[in-house]
C-alpha cells in the first residue's frame, strides 16, 4: 500500500488486540476510538507480541534457486527448530545482505501458528471483519530509521513494557537483528513486587503509584522494593545484551530507547543509563502526529501508524493478517464471471436468460460450499494437531512426574537411613557408656555383648559375671530404679560355677 494509503483510504486504524484498544488517524490526528466499527475505506494495522511468534536467523546454500527458496527455508526451519510437524506455521522472512558469509544467504526467520492468530483476534475481526497487515513488533521499529526519527547507524537496543507483555529488539546498522520476550510484563512486575512486599497490593493501585510516583522524590514504602525490581531488570537485560554482543559479534551496544505503555513518572532511560552504562533516551520519538493533550498514545500505536504510510519498499515483507479484504470486484473469480456472461448474454441473445441464471446460481452454490469444506477442513486439521500435542505434552510431563516422584522417594528414604543411623547409633553408644559406669560401680563385669532389633524396639542382651550374687541383684535393682519409664531391664536365672566360684546371669535390656 505504502505511499497510496493516504489516497486510497480516509483513515488508519491501529489496533493493539491484546488489551483491545483502537487508535484512529485522520489527517494526522491520533485519537482513541472506543466505539470502533467496520468502515470500508479505513486501512487496518495490528502487531503481534513477540510471546506469539518464534524468531530465528537461519543460514540457507546459494545455490538455491529463487523459486525454491521458501521451500528450503520452510524445511530448515522445521528442522532446525524442531517445530510440529502437524501444524501448517505461517513462515516469513527478511535477508541479511551484510553476512559475511560467501557461501550461504542468511534471513531473519518468523514463524507464527494460525491457531494464535485467530485466538488474539477472534475480538478484533467481530467488530472490524478485516485486518490489512499484522507486523510483528519489532518490525514496527523500522520506521524510525525510514522517516529519520533515528538517522544513526550504530547498534540500537529499544525495551518497551506493556501491560501483558514486554520485549527487547536491537538493530545494526538500520536493520532488525533480534528480538525477545522480557518476562516482565507490567502484569508480571506487580507479581513480582507482590512477592517482594509480603502483602498482596491491588493492581490499580500499584500501577498508580509507577504513574504518579517518582522514585527520586517518593516516600513511599513501596519505593524499595521498585527500585529493586528495576535493578533485577536491568540486569536480566545486561545479560540479554551480553549474549547478543557475542553472537552477533557486535562491539558494543551505542544506545538503548526505553518506553512503556503507559505514562509513568519514573523516566526508564535515567535508570538504563546509570545500571548498564549504556547512552539511553526515551521512547519517545517527533512522530508529526497531533493528539488530544490529556491522552497518551501507546508508542506502538504511533509506531503502527508511522508503519502504515510508508512506502511498500521500505517496509519489511512480513505480514501475518489472515483477514485481507476481499479483491476488487472486476478481480474476483465470481466478478469476472458475471462481466463474461453479461457479455455472451448480449452478444448471443439467443441463450435463454432463465438458463444463464439457473447456472450462474449453482456454480455460486458450489464455489460457496467447496470454500466452506475448505475452511472447515482446514480447522479440523488444526484442531487435531492440537489435541495430538496437547496429549504427547501430557504424557511427557506425566513421565517426568513419575521420575521426579521415584528420585523424591529415593533421597527420602536414604535421609531416613542417614538420620536413623545417626540418631540410634548415637543413643546406643550413650546408653552403652551409661551401663558401663553402672557395672563397675558395682563391680560387676561384662563377659559379652550382643544386640538385636526386634518390633522395632532395640534390645541389648549383656552377659554379666561376678563373684558374689547380691552385687548383680543389686546391680539390677538399681538400673531399674534410675532409668524407669525409660529402660526395661529383665533377668531369668543367676548361675553359679563352683568350678571358678564365679556368678553368671544373662541381663536383657530393652530400650522403650
Amino acid at each position: 500500500m505504502g505511499e497510496n494509503t493516504q489516497q486510497s483510504f480516509s483513515n488508519v486504524v491501529s489496533i493493539n488486540p491484546y488489551n483491545d484498544t483502537y487508535v484512529n488517524g485522520v489527517s494526522s490526528f491520533l485519537k482513541y476510538d472506543e466505539n470502533i466499527s467496520f468502515e470500508k475505506n479505513q486501512y487496518s494495522i495490528a502487531y503481534l507480541n513477540t510471546k506469539n511468534f518464534i524468531s530465528a536467523q537461519i543460514s540457507i546454500s546459494k545455490n538455491f534457486p529463487e523459486e525454491d527458496l521458501f521451500d528450503a527455508i520452510s524445511t530448515k526451519a522445521y528442522d532446525d527448530l524442531a517445530l510440529d510437524q502437524a501444524v501448517a506455521y505461517q513462515i516469513q522472512y527478511i535477508e541479511l545482505y551484510n553476512s559475511l558469509d560467501n557461501e550461504n544467504r542468511t534471513f531473519n526467520v518468523f514463524i507464527v501458528d494460525p491457531t494464535v492468530i485467530d485466538e488474539v483476534f477472534e475480538n478484533t475481526i467481530s467488530k472490524i471483519k478485516y485486518i490489512d497487515a499484522i507486523v510483528p513488533a519489532p518490525l514496527l521499529i523500522k520506521s524510525l530509521y525510514s522517516k529519520d526519527l533515528i538517522t544513526s547507524n550504530d547498534t540500537h537496543a529499544f525495551i518497551y513494557f506493556q501491560s501483558n507483555s514486554a520485549f527487547i529488539t536491537v538493530y545494526n546498522d538500520k536493520e532488525y537483528i533480534f528480538s525477545k520476550t522480557l518476562e516482565y510484563s507490567f502484569i508480571q512486575i506487580h507479581e513480582k513486587f507482590c512477592e517482594l512486599y509480603g502483602e498482596k497490593i491491588a493492581y490499580d493501585e500499584f500501577i498508580d503509584f509507577l504513574q504518579n510516583e517518582d522514585l527520586k522524590t517518593s516516600s513511599s514504602p513501596y519505593k524499595e522494593f521498585v527500585i529493586k525490581l528495576y535493578k533485577d531488570i536491568f540486569s536480566n537485560i545486561n545479560d540479554i545484551l551480553t549474549y547478543v554482543k557475542r553472537a552477533y559479534e557486535l562491539k558494543k551496544i551505542d544506545h538503548i530507547y526505553a518506553g512503556t505503555q503507559i505514562n509513568i513518572a519514573t523516566k526508564l532511560d535515567e535508570i538504563s543509563e546509570f545500571e548498564l552504562h549504556i547512552k539511553s533516551s526515551c521512547f519517545e520519538f517527533n512522530y508529526d502526529f497531533e493528539s488530544d493533550e490529556d491522552q497518551y498514545i501507546d508508542q506502538l500505536h504511533s509506531l503502527m501508524h508511522l508503519y502504515a504510510i510508508l512506502p511498500d519498499e521500505e517496509k519489511y515483507v512480513c505480514n501475518f493478517t489472515r483477514y485481507e479484504r476481499p479483491p476488487k470486484f472486476t478481480q474476483r473469480d465470481s466478478g469476472k464471471l458475471i462481466l463474461v456472461a453479461a457479455a455472451a448474454l448480449i452478444l448471443g441473445f439467443a441463450y435463454p436468460v432463465s438458463y444463464w441464471v439457473a447456472t450462474y446460481a449453482q456454480s455460486l452454490q458450489v464455489k460457496l460450499l467447496k470454500d466452506e469444506y475448505s475452511v472447515l477442513h482446514t480447522k479440523k486439521i488444526t484442531r487435531e494437531a492440537t489435541i495430538n500435542n496437547r496429549n504427547a505434552d501430557k504424557d511427557k510431563y506425566t513421565k517426568l512426574l513419575k521420575q521426579e516422584n521415584d528420585e523424591f522417594n529415593s533421597k527420602r528414604e536414604t535421609l531416613e537411613k542417614i538420620h536413623n543411623v545417626k540418631v540410634n547409633y548415637l543413643m546406643k553408644a550413650k546408653i552403652l557408656t551409661t551401663l558401663t559406669k553402672d557395672l563397675n560401680k558395682f563391680k560387676v563385669r561384662l563377659e559379652s555383648l550382643s544386640f538385636n532389633e526386634k518390633d522395632k524396639k532395640n534390645i541389648f542382651e549383656l552377659d554379666l559375671v561376678s563373684y558374689n550374687d547380691i552385687k548383680i541383684t543389686n546391680l539390677v535393682k538399681y538400673l531399674t530404679k534410675t532409668h524407669e519409664g525409660k529402660i526395661n531391664f529383665s533377668l531369668e536365672k543367676i548361675i553359679y560355677d563352683a568350678e571358678n566360684k564365679k556368678y553368671f546371669s544373662t541381663l536383657k535390656v530393652k530400650i522403650l
